[in-house]
């Protein structure tokens, strides 16, 4: 008889082999046992200390429309970032430089969770200048989507840095079920990428496409990006990290981003 395998509070299903002379044994090789885990992975992953919720935006713009938008995005993200009534602040705003092209991209950040991201959108929807500012960026997109994002406990804090710097934002798509594994490998695998402070913060979705996850690095130059990627390999342990996480991912995206003027990131 098969034991499921336990890794930190998930549990694998596995098939029950023990025969069964009620049921036969073709219909015994296909009864599995499930045992149920004892917390939602969000709980599981997260930083217990904050209550943090994220936000990110990909908007899809009118390539004739890039600039304007971006100098309305500014100034709309200014006002909210410096308004005390409004628990959010913007993390970091990029265009996308490879990728998909004509693209923005905006992280936000709501202190204290879902209530603050209720509060947020009730005095926005009652604020006469943003629902004016929602009509006019509505005219220069093409599409736009959204997901609601908690931080991995392991990572480290996004923060305000000063540039130059390009960013990456490697998106990971994995199977369902493998999200605390992905977890236990990051946990130690993130200590070989710290050497050229490149890592900024890593998401994993909430609401939007689930069983995604988001990995946020900054870099000085794509030379820089290549040669800090190369010298994880020299680390021990990266290779085995690697190994274990790739058998995991259905599909995976990055995005090389350059930070709009009023970003904090920059």
């Amino acid at each position: 008889r098969c034991q499921p395998i336990s890794i930190q509070g998930f549990n694998h299903p596995v098939y029950n082999r023990h025969y069964d002379s009620n049921k036969g044994w073709f219909q015994s090789m296909f009864v599995h046992e499930v045992e149920a885990r004892k917390d939602a992975h969000s709980n599981l992953l997260s930083k217990s200390e904050t209550s943090d919720l994220y936000k990110i935006q990909f908007h899809n713009v009118k390539p004739d429309c890039l600039e304007a938008y971006n100098n309305l995005e500014a100034e709309v993200q200014s006002k909210l970032h410096l308004d005390q009534d409004y628990p959010c602040d913007v993390v970091g705003s990029w265009n996308t430089w490879y990728g998909d092209q004509d693209q923005a991209v905006h992280l936000w950040r709501y202190t204290g969770g879902y209530p603050a991201l209720t509060e947020c959108l009730t005095k926005l929807n009652n604020n006469k200048e943003y629902l004016q500012f929602r009509k006019e960026r509505s005219k220069m997109l093409v599409s736009r989507r959204n997901q609601l994002l908690l931080e991995f406990s392991f990572w480290n804090e996004p923060t305000p840095r000063n540039g130059p710097n390009i960013y990456e934002m490697r998106s990971y798509k994995l199977k369902p079920g493998t999200m605390i594994e992905w977890g236990n490998h990051w946990a130690r695998a993130i200590k070989h990428r710290q050497e050229n402070d490149e890592a900024i913060g890593g998401f994993f979705t909430q609401i939007g496409d689930l069983y995604e996850v988001h990995h946020l690095w900054a870099y000085k130059d794509l030379q820089s990006r290549e040669e800090t990627r190369n010298s994880a390999w020299q680390k021990e342990g990266w290779d085995s990290s690697v190994y274990y996480t790739v058998p995991l991912i259905r599909s995976m995206e990055s995005r090389i981003m350059i930070p709009t003027k009023s970003s904090p990131l920059q």
